[in-house]
């Protein structure tokens, strides 16, 4: 037999490979643009929360007015007075607050907790005030700090934490598969530490957006990074080669999207707007948000959102450890060919979780 019909087989079975393992990124590139351009490029409201400060017949004809323009845009109420609206503001219960007068009109906003929406709210009332010929005064009750003048950091705080998170999972989960599960889990707990310690220095002294709470927000990145690893460990074990694919969607396609550092849920669809109550980045984002600008606010209610999540991946870790335990009384009745396969196919995993990350 020549050696060029010896190299034709091979070749076939070499493409094969190499078009399998294309599969991955281009799933990845499908999925992000899905994601990003399903979630970011045309932002509208969506029964947004916001009020008009009075009462009197006056009010409710305004308010109504505003209502019957947007439709279901816009969730239109009344409050009392300015001390009512500044307040809801604070609670995040509103995204602006449009007080009336023939003189002076004023919105007021709070612009740490959505730059965004501060500006969907002021392009909803500025014609108000216009009608009247009069120019509307805007007041910003929770500005964020000047180092971060559009309150976006926290969103890129969240990338950078979550980035080091999944990147890591490649490495235990593939280079650390001959380790026991105790140990990768051991790992887990020293990288998620590190990733929290870059996440705090990095919001802290290299870029100031926490001007205080400092230790709140390395608690936060280390809860959250914590959840991401153990999740990602424990998948390993049952998605091998497409954990990494895994990842990308729970913590990069879904979880970016729905975490509120860009545009609040009343900004996006009903989809991305309902995972935004209960997934870990939206968790992470509003739990620092309302540590830092709003007085703990609800932070209560983020920090169990992230330690679900981690409890979760403890869970999986839990299952997993269980299965590679019963996979090792196999493999000791399993030929010496049979490990040298699983070696190949663990090195490919490998490599190709190395090039997706």
């Amino acid at each position: 037999m020549s050696a060029t019909a010896e190299a034709a087989p091979r070749t076939r079975d070499v493409l094969r490979h190499v078009l399998l393992h294309l599969v991955t990124p281009l799933l990845m590139c499908l999925g992000m643009g899905l994601a990003y351009m399903g979630a970011f490029v045309t932002p509208e409201p969506n029964d947004m929360p916001i009020a008009v400060v009075g009462s009197g017949p006056r009010t409710q004809v305004l308010a109504q007015t505003v209502k019957d323009k947007a439709g279901d845009a816009l969730d239109v109420r009344t409050l009392a007075d300015r001390e009512q609206a500044v307040d809801a503001l604070k609670s995040l219960d509103i995204a602006g607050a449009y007080v009336p007068d023939a003189k002076s009109p004023e919105l007021i906003v709070a612009s740490a907790g959505s730059d965004m929406s501060a500006l969907a709210v002021q392009k909803i009332f500025t014609p108000v005030a216009a009608e009247q010929g009069v120019p509307l005064k805007v007041t910003d009750v929770a500005a964020p700090v000047a180092d971060d003048p559009t309150g976006q950091g926290l969103f890129f705080l969240l990338v950078a934490v979550s980035i080091g998170s999944y990147a890591s999972v490649a490495v235990l989960g593939a280079a650390g598969a001959g380790l026991r599960m105790r140990v990768r889990a051991g790992l887990v707990v020293g990288v998620s530490f590190a990733v929290s310690l870059i996440g705090a220095a990095l919001a802290g002294p290299v870029f100031h957006l926490a001007h205080q709470g400092l230790w709140g927000v390395w608690a936060m990145s280390w809860l959250y990074s914590a959840g991401v690893l153990f999740i990602g460990v424990g998948l390993h074990t049952f998605l091998k080669r497409w954990t990494t694919l895994a990842m990308m969607v729970l913590f990069v396609m879904l979880n970016f999207t729905t975490s509120g550092g860009l545009f609040r849920p009343e900004l996006q669809n009903g989809f991305f707007g309902s995972l935004h109550s209960f997934w870990n980045g939206a968790g992470f984002v509003e739990g620092i948000r309302g540590h830092l600008y709003f007085g703990g606010h609800d932070l209560g209610r983020h920090v169990v959102t992230l330690l679900a999540w981690l409890v979760l991946g403890l869970l999986l870790v839990g299952v997993a450890a269980l299965r590679e335990r019963r996979q090792r009384a196999a493999a000791a009745l399993a030929t010496a060919p049979r490990a040298a396969a699983d070696a190949r196919e663990a090195q490919e995993e490998e490599m190709e979780e190395s090039v997706a990350v």
